[in-house]
């Protein structure tokens, strides 16, 4: 099986994605053979019910919103790159990558496009701010019916009245990026690939 998803990947394509997301080309190949175990339609895409039976996303209370975060707006599939531009933003930093070239551009794996990834997990329609209903939405598929919707609004009030440094009631990327500040988002936000 492990031949399969070398052989299907191409040795350009491997670099490819190498140089765009950071990952090893050990890590590219097992994540290729886990994409291909996924791909149930076996059309070298995933869907979102192919994502769904992935089991630490169905039990994830934000599972649907980071789901859909693999799919570009519209689209209903996602090809092996765009999964592995995703994951990207989950890969730890490395020491060597703390002071890579500024005109390279920024790894997905940055700070900065970490946060906007879960900001995005917040921003449920888009509009590039946070609002109060949508940080009651979110709060409310983590927690359930743990807390009561008097709890959940106090939360989500005291959230933005802490985050909102403009005054137009919503949370805006600076405004996220502000609050997190303080918070080690490179550790949190990343899993452990294989290597």
């Amino acid at each position: 099986m492990g031949s399969r998803a070398s052989t299907l990947l191409r040795e350009e394509e491997i670099e490819e994605i190498k140089k765009e997301t950071g990952f090893s080309h050990s890590q590219i190949t097992r994540l290729y053979s886990r994409f291909t175990s996924l791909d149930k339609g076996e059309n070298g895409t995933l869907s979102r019910e192919d994502f769904q039976r992935i089991p630490e996303l169905a039990i994830n209370p934000l599972g649907d919103r980071i789901i859909n975060a693999f799919f570009p707006e519209g689209e209903d599939q996602v090809n092996f790159r765009g999964f592995m531009r995703t994951l990207a933003h989950f890969r730890p930093v490395e020491d060597n990558e703390k002071n890579k070239d500024p005109a390279a551009g920024e790894p997905l794996n940055s700070r900065t496009n970490k946060l906007l990834f879960a900001f995005r997990l917040y921003d449920l329609d888009r509009d590039d701010k946070i609002s109060r209903d949508e940080l009651l939405q979110v709060l409310r598929m983590m927690v359930g019916v743990n807390i009561s919707d008097d709890q959940l609004g106090s939360i989500a009030d005291r959230t933005i009245q802490e985050a909102d440094q403009n005054g137009d009631n919503s949370i805006s990327f600076n405004e996220f990026i502000k609050v997190l500040e303080k918070v080690d988002v490179e550790q949190k936000m990343s899993i452990r690939f294989l290597h």
